[in-house]
């Protein structure tokens, strides 16, 4: 008997860039063990050939089936591989012209079983279109780089994020862990994560803009880090982003990775909010990602 176990595959975890990678996680490829998971990934285009590969196929298989039975579909040229293909068209789809139709009683067995292929055919491929449309997704921005800077008198790690679709993110939340390695006392070697707490990690709606702000004081992970230790224990800061999209009344999710080489010391993001004469606010998106050096501002 074969051990479920046996089915894993060996995993390959290398760094690249400053950030730990997992060979084939979140890519659509990976799934080929999974068929309805591969389905519900594979972009679209994909999914399209799928379908016009799967139908072509399966009227060739009955269209060969048909053949077999010799002349056994009325109106049919004998032999004619065309004729068989389209009469099988006509049986999987329900279209029935009438021109031709089954006259053996092994052409009417074998469209009883093409009409049962097509109601579940039709059925699942409803399902997996719908499950697709219908699957909630996020397009929130996260800033390129997270910076170290003085907030409040004590230094804070922060980054932006942003909807990019402009509607209500229903009750948001925001969690950033802190992944590193780390030898624990025994010496053993293991990947250890921290929660990283902002100052305000919750909102009740999410629309524009969300500067997170992560204080560094002594009960904080990052407490006397540097850029050095951070890239020698491969550390990676990884946020989660998740709440209720008011269109679809659906949770969202939505996730971003900095690597050691994307936090910055003594750096400030540029405002992206500003005053227009007439007393109004508006917001710049086109510096969202930039940052200043503090001294210069200063």
């Amino acid at each position: 008997m074969r051990k479920p176990w046996r089915l894993l595959r060996r995993v390959h975890i290398r760094l690249e860039d400053g950030r730990l990678k997992i060979d084939g996680a979140g890519v659509w490829y990976s799934y080929w063990r999974d068929p309805y998971h591969l389905l519900l990934t594979i972009p679209w285009p994909g999914f399209m050939a799928f379908i016009v590969l799967s139908y072509v196929a399966i009227n060739s298989l009955f269209a060969m089936l048909y053949l077999a039975g010799g002349d056994c579909v009325a109106n049919a040229r004998p032999g004619s591989f065309l004729d068989d293909f389209f009469f099988s068209v006509e049986t999987l789809a329900s279209i029935g012209y009438g021109s031709m139709y089954p006259r053996t009683d092994y052409a009417n067995v074998i469209m009883t079983i093409e009409a049962i292929v097509s109601l579940t055919g039709v059925a699942v491929l409803t399902g997996l279109a719908f499950a697709r449309f219908s699957r909630p997704t996020a397009r929130v921005m996260f800033s390129r780089v997270a910076v170290i800077a003085p907030h409040e008198g004590v230094p804070a790690l922060l980054f932006r994020t942003a909807n990019q679709r402009r509607n209500q993110i229903l009750e948001a939340q925001l969690r950033v862990y802190l992944m590193r390695d780390e030898i624990r006392s025994d010496g053993q070697f293991m990947r250890r994560i921290y929660d990283l707490k902002l100052l305000r990690d919750q909102s009740p709606s999410f629309m524009l803009s969300w500067l997170a702000i992560h204080p560094i004081d002594e009960s904080s992970p990052l407490y006397g880090v540097t850029i050095e230790s951070l890239i020698q224990t491969n550390a990676t800061i990884a946020v989660s982003l998740s709440g209720i999209d008011e269109t679809v009344a659906q949770v969202v999710h939505a996730r971003h990775t900095y690597a050691a080489q994307d936090v910055l010391w003594n750096r400030q993001f540029v405002d992206i909010i500003h005053h227009t004469d007439d007393g109004h606010r508006y917001i710049d998106y086109n510096c969202f990602h930039e940052v200043i050096v503090l001294d210069e501002a200063e």
